[in-house]
C-alpha cells in the first residue's frame, strides 16, 4: 500500500467504523426483526412475512399513512424548493434589502420544531388565534375554525407549517451561484441578455447538481418529520395527518409492537432509497 492510500484509509476509517457500528448493524437488526413477533414482555418469535403482509393488505391506516407521506415529498420536492430557489435568484443581486430578506426568511428555519408547533397552534387558536381574529375583522362574523382538528383543514394547516419556509435551499443556492464567475453574468449582459434570461439559460441550469441535492434534502425531510405533526395534531383528525415516522412510532411506543414498527421502518428505509434514486435520475446528478 502507497503512502497516500494508507492516508486515505486512515481518514476514511473513523467514518466508516461510525457507520458500521452505528447504523449498519442497526439497519440489519432491524430487517431482520421485521419477520418476528415481538412485543413488550416477549421474545422475537419468527412470523415470515406477516408483518408485511398485514401492512399492505389489512391495514387501511397504513395506506393512508402511505398517501399522505408521498404527497408531502412531491410538495416539499416542486413548491418548497421553487420557493427557496426563486428566492435565491433574487438575493443574488444584492439590492438593499438582501440582508434583510435572508434575516427574515431564516428565522422558521433557526427555531426549533416544537417551538414553532406551539407558535402556529396559537396563531391558528379557535377562539384567540391570530388568523380567527383577522377574518373575524373583515368579515364581521363570529368566526371560528379550528384549523387544526378540522377535517377539512388539517392536512392543508400541518403542511403550512414547514412548506413555506426553505431557508436552506436558498442558501445552498445562493452558496454555489457565489461559485460561479462573474464574468459569466457579465458577458450575457454584453450580449443584450435580460435578468430573466440570465437565470432561466445560464444561473438555473449551471445550478442543476446543487438544486438536486436540496431536492434530495427537502423530499427525505419528509421521511423524518415528525416533532410538528406530534406537537400540533397528533396525527389526527381520523389519521388525515398521519405520516410514516408518527404512524412508526405509534406503533412502537403506544402499541408497543416492535416487530411491526420495525417493519414499517423497513418500508420507510425503502422508500428514502426510491426517492433519492428517482430525484438523481430526474436532475441528472450523475453528469456533468
Amino acid at each position: 500500500m502507497t503512502k497516500k492510500k494508507r492516508w486515505i484509509v486512515i481518514f476514511l476509517a473513523p467514518g466508516l467504523l461510525l457507520f458500521v457500528f452505528v447504523f449498519l448493524i442497526s439497519i440489519v437488526q432491524l430487517g431482520i426483526t421485521s419477520f418476528t413477533d415481538w412485543t413488550i414482555g416477549t421474545s422475537p418469535t419468527f412470523a415470515g412475512l406477516k408483518n408485511y403482509i398485514y401492512l399492505f393488505t389489512e391495514d387501511e391506516d397504513f395506506r393512508k399513512v402511505i398517501v399522505n407521506t408521498i404527497i408531502w415529498i412531491v410538495l416539499q420536492s416542486t413548491i418548497h424548493v421553487c420557493i427557496g430557489t426563486t428566492l435565491a435568484l433574487i438575493l443574488r443581486r444584492k439590492k438593499w434589502y438582501t440582508n434583510l430578506m435572508r434575516g427574515v426568511f431564516m428565522i422558521p428555519n433557526i427555531i426549533s420544531s416544537a417551538a414553532l408547533g406551539m407558535l402556529f397552534l396559537c396563531i391558528m387558536n379557535p377562539q384567540f388565534g391570530m388568523v380567527n381574529n383577522i377574518i373575524r375583522a373583515v368579515t364581521g362574523t363570529d368566526f371560528s375554525q379550528n384549523w387544526f382538528l378540522g377535517a377539512d383543514t388539517a392536512f392543508l394547516t400541518v403542511t403550512l407549517t414547514w412548506l413555506p419556509y426553505a431557508g436552506l435551499v436558498t442558501i445552498l443556492v445562493m452558496a454555489e451561484m457565489a461559485s460561479v464567475p462573474e464574468d459569466i453574468y457579465e458577458a450575457a449582459k454584453v450580449d443584450g441578455a435580460t435578468d430573466l434570461q440570465i437565470d432561466i439559460k445560464i444561473v438555473l441550469p449551471l445550478m442543476r447538481n446543487i438544486i438536486g441535492t436540496a431536492t434530495i434534502l427537502a423530499a427525505t425531510s419528509m421521511l423524518q418529520k415528525l416533532d410538528i405533526i406530534m406537537m400540533t395534531t397528533n396525527g389526527g383528525p381520523a389519521g388525515k395527518t398521519m405520516n410514516m415516522p408518527m404512524y412508526l412510532y405509534q406503533t412502537a411506543l403506544t402499541d408497543n409492537n416492535y416487530g411491526l414498527a420495525n417493519a414499517q421502518g423497513v418500508i420507510l428505509i425503502v422508500m428514502g432509497l426510491v426517492v433519492v434514486g428517482i430525484i438523481r435520475k430526474i436532475y441528472k446528478m450523475d453528469k456533468e
